[in-house]
């Protein structure tokens, strides 16, 4: 019997379950955000990965607020909740104000010139976090774009020991489809026929264990390919569908829990929880 499950809706009384079993062990959910910029230009997303534009034109910063005020409204409401935001920017961070329980913490990083550097070097930061700060702390951890906005509740029933989102572009496509890195020169290579499902990075999480070990593999096998000089396809969500191949999320969320943008609506989807915003990513990214 497979052990993976998918959730979509969940009926409201196997969620008041759910919570009861949970909330004696979940100690607190760990949100991180990771936002960069470089001269005229950057974003990024990890753990939330926020993308900062530095022009009056635009800037990534820009979609902090509603993050975390969405995420205020919907996510975890009642349990503790730390958001660890990442920068280069320190300064441009919005106040917000948080609710009982839940905590901010600011932490900066250096800039780099490509935004496919930064959204590689998610993995690394994760693994070290983990290792050196959140052991005491935290029972999960889920890693988030914060170029998005949560329209619905996302709570305990997302939690799993080691959980993946299914990429909303490539829910409904077969197989023979699916972006994998198909070099079998990189460490992120999946051959033909083989896959369960194309999982998008702007989404990722579980218990501290199980992500640590997630994001130590990814930054190794990122390093190999770096020392070899290859870039997978798709970067670290590359090297994340390679993961999953071979350890299987024991809890799939459906795209509610990550959807293209809140503008595009579609008949498989009835329920929007969490999605990203529109923007153009020509103007975000310096070298898109």
């Amino acid at each position: 019997m497979c052990s993976t499950k998918i959730l979509g809706c969940r009926a409201s009384s196997s969620v008041v379950v759910e919570k009861l079993h949970l909330s004696s062990a979940l100690r607190r959910l760990i949100l991180l955000s990771y936002t960069s910029s470089w001269f005229s230009l950057f974003l990024h997303n990890c753990v939330l990965v926020c993308r900062n534009r530095q022009t009056d034109e635009l800037r990534y910063t820009r979609f902090l607020k509603d993050f975390l005020e969405s995420a205020e409204e919907h996510y975890f409401v009642g349990f503790r909740v730390h958001y660890y935001l990442f920068t280069d920017q320190p300064g441009e961070v919005p106040e917000v104000k948080m609710g009982e329980n839940h905590h901010l913490t600011v932490r900066s990083v250096p800039s780099m010139d490509r935004w496919q550097d930064i959204s590689m070097g998610r993995m690394e930061i994760l693994e070290k976090l983990i290792k050196n700060e959140l052991a005491s702390e935290a029972d999960y951890i889920f890693c988030l774009d914060v170029d998005t906005k949560f329209y619905g509740r996302w709570g305990v029933e997302s939690l799993g020991r080691l959980v993946g989102v299914i990429h909303p572009w490539f829910f409904d496509y077969p197989r023979d489809q699916f972006t994998y890195e198909r070099r079998p020169e990189s460490q992120a290579f999946i051959p033909a026929g083989e896959g369960d499902y194309y999982y998008t990075a702007a989404a990722f999480g579980g218990s501290l264990a199980d992500v640590h070990h997630l994001t130590k593999t990814c930054r190794e096998q990122l390093n190999i390919d770096a020392a070899n000089s290859i870039e997978a396809i798709w970067h670290e969500e590359s090297h994340l569908n390679k993961y999953f191949l071979y350890n299987k999320p024991n809890k799939l969320l459906s795209p509610e829990y990550l959807w293209r943008d809140i503008s595009i609506s579609a008949a498989q989807v009835k329920i929007i929880r969490f999605s990203h915003v529109a923007k153009n990513n020509e103007e975000v990214r310096p070298n898109f």
